[in-house]
Order: C-alpha cells, then sequence, then structure tokens
C-alpha cells in the first residue's frame, strides 16, 4: 500500500509540475485576455447589470411551479467556490508565494471574470431540461451540442464528475477536519462521519433542496466572516496602508525579503486563485444553467460578478487576517493551510479565533461539499442518466468525504491541482471555439437594453447555429410560461 501511494505521489507531482508551469499560466492569461479585450471588458462594462440581474424572479416552468431563480443559481456556484480555497488556500498562497500572491490572486480574478461571463452564458444557452422539472447544463452540454465534439464533451463530463465529487469533497471534508481536530482536538474519524451523514441528507433531496440550502447558508457565512474582518480592520486601521505596500512590492520583488520570489507569487496567486474562484474551468456553467432566467446573458453577468465576490471580497477578508500575524513564517518547511489561519485569528481574537475559524471553515466547506456534488451529478447525468448510477455516484461521494476527512493534506491539494487544470484547458479551448455565438448573444441583449426593454431572449431574433438550443425555442413564452 505504501509502495501504492508512493507511486501516486510522484504520478500527482510531475503532472503538477509538467502542468502548472508556464503552460497552464500562459493560457489562462491569453485566454482571458482574449475574452476580456473582444468583449470590451464586459466584467467593467455591465459592472452595475450584474447587481441588477440578481434581484430577477425565476421564470415559471412548463408544470407550472417556479424554476431555480438568478440569485440561487449564483449560491450555488457561491457555496462550490466559497469553501477551502477562500480560508486555508489563501493561507497557503501567501505562505509559499509571499503577500505578492495576493495581488496576483487579484489579477486572476479580474482576467477570470470576463472568462466566467463567457463560460456561463454558453451553460445556460446550451441547457437541457432535467428529470427533476429544472434545468441542468455545463461545458459538457456545449462541447456536444455547440461544438459537435461528443468525444470531448464526455472526457470533460468524466474530469468534473471526478474532480468535484470526489478529489475536491475530499479536500474540502480535510479542511473541516483539520479546523476541529486542531481548535478542539475531536478525532478526525469522528468529524468524517458526521460530515458524511449530513452529506447523504441534503443531497439525496435533489437540486432543489441543495439550491435551498446554499441559499441560506452562503449569504449568512460570507456576512459573519466579513463582518468580523471588517471591525478588526477597523481596530488595526494604523496596518492597512503598510499592508497594501507589502502586497504590491512582494508582488513585483520589490521587497527585500521576496526579492526574487516573484514567479512564486505568480504560480501560488494564480492556483489558489483559480482553486477558489473556479472562472474558466468549467464548474461554474454547470450551476448558471440551473436558473430559470428570460436571457443567458444573465447568468454570465451573474457569474462574473461571483468571481469579484470570491476572490475581491472573500480571500482579500482572508489574506488581511494572516499578513496581520507578527509570527507568520514563509517556504515550504512553514506551517500551511488552515491551522496558518486559526493562529492568525488567534492573535487577533484569542483562543475564540481558532474556535471562530473553525465554524467559519465548516459553513464555508459544508456548503462548497453540496455545490461539487451538483456539479457532479450534472455531468454524471450527462455520461449515463439512470438511476442506478447516480445511486452509486451519491454512496461514493458519501465515501468520499469521510476517507478525505483523514487523508494527508498535501496528497489532497496536489491531486485537486492536476485535475483542476485539465478542466481548466479543456474548457477553455470549447469556450474559444464558441466565442462568436456569446458575441452575438451579447449584442442581442444590448439591443434589448438601449431599447429601454427588459432583455428576453428569443433564439429566431439571433443568427446563430440553432442545433442544440432546445430550450429557447421562440414559441416558448407564448405558451404562457412567462408574462413579459
Amino acid at each position: 500500500m505504501e509502495d501504492f501511494t508512493s507511486m501516486f505521489e510522484n504520478i500527482i507531482g510531475v503532472m503538477n509540475e509538467l502542468l502548472w508551469g508556464d503552460f497552464l499560466i500562459g493560457i489562462l492569461i491569453v485566454a482571458g485576455l482574449y475574452f476580456s479585450l473582444s468583449s470590451r471588458f464586459v466584467q467593467l462594462r455591465w459592472f452595475k447589470q450584474m447587481f441588477t440581474v440578481l434581484r430577477d424572479k425565476p421564470e415559471t416552468l412548463p408544470d407550472g411551479t417556479k424554476g431555480i431563480s438568478a440569485f440561487k443559481a449564483f449560491t450555488i456556484s457561491a457555496a462550490s467556490r466559497v469553501g477551502t480555497g477562500n480560508v486555508a488556500g489563501v493561507a497557503t498562497a501567501i505562505v509559499l508565494g509571499g503577500p505578492g500572491a495576493v495581488f496576483w490572486m487579484w489579477v486572476i480574478a479580474f482576467i477570470g471574470a470576463g472568462t466566467a461571463f463567457f463560460e456561463s452564458t454558453l451553460g445556460q444557452l446550451y441547457k437541457v431540461k432535467d428529470k427533476e422539472g429544472g434545468f441542468r447544463g455545463g461545458p459538457a452540454y456545449y462541447m456536444e451540442k455547440g461544438l459537435n465534439q461528443k468525444w470531448l464533451a464526455v472526457f470533460f463530463a468524466i474530469l468534473i464528475t471526478v474532480t468535484f465529487g470526489f478529489a475536491f469533497n475530499g479536500l474540502q471534508a480535510n479542511t473541516i477536519a483539520a479546523a476541529y481536530n486542531g481548535a478542539f482536538g475531536i478525532d478526525r474519524n469522528i468529524i468524517g462521519i458526521i460530515l458524511a451523514i449530513f452529506t447523504a441528507i441534503v443531497i439525496f433531496g435533489g437540486a432543489k433542496r441543495i439550491a435551498n440550502v446554499t441559499g441560506y447558508i452562503v449569504p449568512i457565512m460570507a456576512a459573519i466572516y466579513l463582518a468580523v474582518v471588517f471591525v478588526l480592520l477597523i481596530i488595526n486601521y494604523d496596518m492597512i496602508l503598510p499592508m497594501i505596500g507589502q502586497i504590491f512590492a512582494s508582488a513585483f520583488g520589490l521587497q527585500e525579503a521576496f526579492a526574487g520570489a516573484v514567479g512564486a507569487a505568480i504560480l501560488n496567486g494564480f492556483q489558489r486563485g483559480l482553486f477558489s474562484n473556479e472562472a474558466g474551468m468549467g464548474s461554474v456553467p454547470n450551476a448558471a444553467a440551473s436558473a430559470a432566467v428570460s436571457h443567458p446573458v444573465k447568468q454570465g453577468l451573474i457569474q462574473s460578478l461571483g468571481v469579484y465576490f470570491d476572490t475581491m471580497v472573500v480571500c482579500t477578508a482572508t489574506a488581511v487576517i494572516i499578513l496581520m500575524y507578527s509570527d507568520l513564517s514563509f517556504g515550504e518547511d512553514a506551517t500551511q493551510g488552515i491551522e496558518v489561519t486559526q493562529a492568525a485569528m488567534s492573535a487577533q481574537m484569542g483562543d475564540f479565533g481558532a474556535i471562530f475559524i473553525a465554524v467559519v471553515i465548516l459553513l464555508f466547506a459544508y456548503s462548497s461539499i453540496l455545490g461539487n456534488y451538483f456539479y457532479g451529478q450534472s455531468n454524471l447525468n450527462f455520461i449515463k442518466e439512470h438511476p442506478v448510477v447516480l445511486l452509486v455516484f451519491k454512496l461514493l461521494v458519501i465515501g468520499m468525504v469521510y476517507i478525505g476527512a483523514v487523508m494527508d493534506i498535501t496528497l489532497a491539494w496536489n491531486t485537486a491541482d492536476v485535475f483542476m487544470a485539465l478542466m481548466a484547458v479543456t474548457n477553455i479551448v470549447a469556450i474559444i471555439g464558441l466565442s462568436g455565438t456569446v458575441f452575438k448573444v451579447s449584442k442581442d441583449y444590448a439591443d434589448q437594453l438601449k431599447a429601454g426593454r427588459q432583455p428576453v431572449f428569443y433564439i429566431d431574433n439571433v443568427d446563430i447555429d440553432k442545433n442544440g438550443i432546445g430550450e429557447w425555442d421562440s414559441d416558448r413564452y407564448d405558451k404562457g410560461n412567462r408574462k413579459v
């Protein structure tokens, strides 16, 4: 068993070096700049629109029920985004890459917001009805229906099912277990069993239960966490400007302690930033597709906002706490992950700090487990929609939650990084191939805004290939499913 584990670790290490060198970082930057420039920086130009569409009410589905609203779709994606990466991942990025890693997380978030707009608009456009009465979709669906590449669609569906159903859920459970073991001394096995039970209760209730649970957890957990950080910033107001200066100086190697470490700052900032906000990875379009909205662009805008919320707000809040910590150490031999964040918060709040972070990571990571499962289920149904297959998947996910709670943290992060990179490369190729479609759909949205109308998508009004866009046929609204 030890030989197998050692071999697996070596394979994962080699793949990480190959994927996370200049190759993937170059792809992320070039693709992100292409999406941003070609759309005239839609992530800035329609920033106000992001908040406007967030308030939209859900469309009425053909069976007379209300679909998942834009806000609930946002919370499903936020549930997956806001998790381990925001609390433990930021700590690891700073320890390994220095304070400058925070700046490069901001950079990848700004670029990624443009990428998120494209992939989530496509996720909405190529969605299909599911057996629960709502919608599902994502990269696998637009690869098959938009690009006519079934093999690529199946490959991606397998990747995301394994990545989110198993690798990422194991990582979330691992972080929760580490936090509670550190704060209360609770055995990891006990934590794993409890997490597995609560995960089972929700995932056996279907997509709408997941949407309802995350709809409550995400806003509450984020509000409390940000409020505490804001109060600590007020108390330590004299540290704000030096902290900002430290971030920028370290990012460009201007700080003596981090001279020559710019590459490490960029690598760790991009890695942890992508893990946290998931822009371009191909996960969020699955949540975007579930919403019952009047125009595909609306989910593109909402998921762009999600990238900003995740990285610019929540990740930055964690970075602030960590950079206030005077005993912070850097380098591969230093303490990493959730333990750093707990120690930093304890320095500000006493023993309660570690307990507070343990509670926060429970809510953050548990909601991520639910969001991750939703992505896995959507893609598993793409590969093979059968009740027995879905039951086996649910049981395996529950088992992985337990296993993840007791596994080695380094191997967990490295495995997640490999699968994340493979997903990102595959998805970005597909988005570039379908970018022309997004341009036309976006123009339709912009024209309706200029005319002073509430944008409603009629497929006959847009000059695109109609194949595979069955949920947007021209008579959809004439059937009485929506009052315009």
